[in-house]
């Protein structure tokens, strides 16, 4: 052995070995294997705000293998990810190896190809210091705020609560928009639709009321909308414009890191976590059959809308051949970048363009399925021609008031053939075709339906609609959005239903303390400004110290002034109380929380120490004794199910009963989660199964 390289994953080193030969070791480092101890603060603020950086627990004997394979080989190559983490993860790979941080051993691929591996193997650089600088500012910042905030806000709301810099800033936003539709007053309008016919055919057309022929009316209420409609009552609807035209659609641009996410959300129901999950394992290589580990897609955590002209030129073949000339565009199509993109990467793309989803589907698992044929369609689609529509807008007269009718046939499909982009509203394009009209020509009246409406308010964020607002503001970067909204629900600031996003009470007074006391974390231009100036770091010309130093000041000194003004202050949440009054002094029982869970306890701790276990009933008989079937936990903390009458009753299950009865022989039925849930009966010989689709 002579030259290793060193990735993060199991998965992308086997797919590297493979184009490397046997002149190369090709081993994971898995992810990280120095950072900041996760028990103390681990920064020196005194000395320029030095951090403390120890081996990660549990990776002792991976470090040691690392070192000795280091100190056998010629030369090593640090092949992490081509981002600010993999760039870090490298810095401290070669700490480890005792690596010169001069030397060119720094390799990067876009994508896990043949040919992307050779590009990156042919250009090995020094470690990008700059890179690593911001990210541990990142790191360092977070960790400050972190560490610093979450004793207070555990001390003032309630214990084992944790803060963070962007976290903040993504609960508030939610919470504001939370705040916006309780403030909305729905106001009361009214539209009048109609269907005419055409002389001479049967086919009815729909147009909605505008107003008369100088202006457009609002009409206001039933009372209105009934004096036009008496105005109108019995006379002749006539066709009084007629416009023709030709509108020209183009495709939406390739996907990044943000409108993978949301479009996932939107058209897959898939969870931003889970979405980056499955791309990161088609970047880093999985089994296609006949082929060995194939790395399906280009890097999955970029800002760019740049793509390779190679990229396009297959691209432009590919299409070329599969749909024909007429849906090949002029020149290839070009996107441009938002203004504040890092560019450091491609957007988002197949590797291979003829790798057709139905090529691969068999070697793939659902998700990745679902996901590559996302990114293979989108990528295609964004190279196609033009959707052609031929347009008809009319103005239909009726006394002195005035319909309006539009709608459009598709003159040639173009990219919409293989894509088309969804949208975070249900407001679906509601035009549809019009027959052959001309001026002056007469039209019977065959509806004619006065409509009460009122004005709604915004609407709360889903994933996607967050991921985009966050994106728009300059909050977190692409590799932060999933780890965001991940955190601020499984730490119950922010909660699921269905597939919105609703602040909790705790989200919304953890917030309003946050805007009242740290206003600048709460503050959205803050933090957008902060991630501004990491990326100044990263370009060399902002020192991460003095970025350090210039946030810390004022933020120790108004942590200071709240802790002071509000020492003998605690904030009582609605949810944490109970109805339940203490059977040993009397004083109510609330709701407590520790390392083991929730629990309740009596309000008059220490002087009572009384606490009573929360017994989480699922509402479905025993099936051996008809008890309550509760939610229970092993020594270890697994959930299962058992009755509530243990020990005489000895009941228990991993899967879940359900309050539906087997349709074959009466029994409860049961879940069994996986990939593919289903319910099922447990009664010997019976058999009976179901498939379960589950909204996510």
């Amino acid at each position: 052995m002579s030259k290793l390289v060193i990735v993060e994953s199991p998965a992308k080193a086997k797919t590297i070995k493979k184009y490397l030969g046997s002149d190369f070791e090709v081993v994971a480092s898995m992810g990280h294997i120095r950072d900041l101890n996760p028990k103390r603060l681990s920064v020196d603020i005194k000395k320029k705000f030095a951090p403390k950086y120890e081996l990660i627990k549990g990776k002792e004997k991976l470090a040691d293998d690392l070192v000795k394979l280091a100190n056998k080989s010629d030369y090593v190559y640090l092949a992490t990810d081509p981002d600010r983490e993999g760039e870090a993860i490298s810095w401290h790979l070669a700490y480890l190896l005792g690596l010169d941080l001069n030397d060119t051993n720094r390799v990067t691929f876009n994508e896990i190809t043949k040919t992307g591996v050779k590009n990156g193997m042919s250009a090995p650089r020094q470690i990008d210091i700059d890179l690593v600088n911001a990210q541990q500012a990142r790191r360092i910042l977070d960790r400050l705020v972190g560490y610093k905030l979450s004793p207070f806000l555990s001390q003032k709301i309630r214990k084992g609560l944790s803060a963070g810099r962007v976290q903040t800033v993504a609960v508030k936003i939610i919470v504001d928009r939370e705040r916006e539709i309780r403030q909305f007053k729905p106001e009361e309008y009214w539209s009048i639709d109609a269907k005419f016919i055409p002389k001479g055919s049967r086919k009815a057309f729909p147009a909605s009321f505008y107003g008369d022929r100088e202006k457009k009316i609002k009409i206001e209420n039933g009372q209105q909308a009934q004096q036009i409609l008496n105005d109108i009552d019995g006379k002749q609807a006539v066709v009084d414009k007629v416009k023709h035209g030709t509108r020209r659609k183009k495709p939406a641009p390739p996907f990044i890191t943000s409108t993978l996410q949301q479009e996932a959300s939107r058209k897959l129901g898939f969870q931003s976590k889970r979405t980056m999950k499955v791309a990161q394992e088609l970047y880093e290589g999985v089994e296609i059959e006949g082929q060995g580990s194939v790395g399906l897609i280009t890097y999955m955590r970029t800002d760019s809308l740049r793509l390779s002209e190679d990229a396009l030129n297959a691209a432009e073949s590919f299409i070329r051949s599969k749909w024909g000339d007429k849906y090949v565009p002029k020149e290839h199509r070009h996107f441009k970048s938002r203004s504040n993109a890092q560019d450091g990467h491609e957007a988002i793309r197949p590797t291979m363009i003829d790798l057709e989803p139905s090529q691969v589907k068999s070697s793939l698992t659902n998700d990745q399925y679902k996901l590559y044929k996302l990114i293979w369609e989108r990528f295609i689609a964004c190279q196609m021609a033009e959707c052609i529509q031929k347009t008809t807008q009319a103005d239909i007269a009726i006394g002195d008031y005035i319909f309006k009718a539009s709608g459009y046939v598709v003159d040639f499909d173009g990219y919409t053939i293989l894509y088309v982009e969804s949208k975070d509203t249900a407001d679906e394009d509601k035009e549809s075709e019009l027959p052959p009209l001309e001026k002056d020509m007469p039209l019977k009246v065959k509806e004619m339906k006065p409509n009460q409406h009122f004005t709604q308010p915004p609407p709360r964020y889903t994933e996607a609609s967050l991921i985009k607002a966050m994106e728009e503001y300059g909050i977190g970067r692409p590799s932060t959005y999933a780890a965001t909204i991940s955190t601020i629900t499984s730490r119950g600031y922010v909660k699921r239903e269905s597939k919105t996003l609703i602040p909790t009470e705790l989200g919304e007074v953890s917030t309003k303390l946050m805007e009242e006391r740290f206003p600048k974390i709460a503050n959205v231009k803050f933090t957008a400004q902060m991630e501004q100036n990491l990326d100044t770091v990263e370009e060399g010309k902002y020192e991460w110290v003095q970025l350090l130093t210039d946030f810390y000041g004022d933020f120790d000194k108004t942590l200071k002034q709240a802790k002071e003004d509000m020492k003998d202050v605690k904030i009582q949440l609605e949810e944490d109380k109970t109805d339940l009054i203490c059977e040993k002094c009397g004083k109510p029982m609330v709701v407590k929380y520790s390392r083991f869970g929730r629990f309740i306890a009596c309000s008059g701790y220490p002087e009572c120490t009384n606490t009573v276990k929360i017994v989480n009933k699922l509402g479905v008989p025993c099936p051996l004794c008809s008890g309550d079937v509760i939610v229970r936990k092993t020594k270890r903390g697994k959930e299962f199910y058992g009755c509530s009458n243990f020990p005489e009753c000895k009941f228990a299950s991993w899967n879940e009963p359900v309050n539906e009865k087997c349709p074959q022989c009466g029994a409860i039925l049961f879940k069994k989660k996986g990939k593919k849930p289903v319910l099922f009966c447990r009664t010997e010989g019976c058999g009976f199964e179901k498939e379960l689709i589950e909204e996510e």
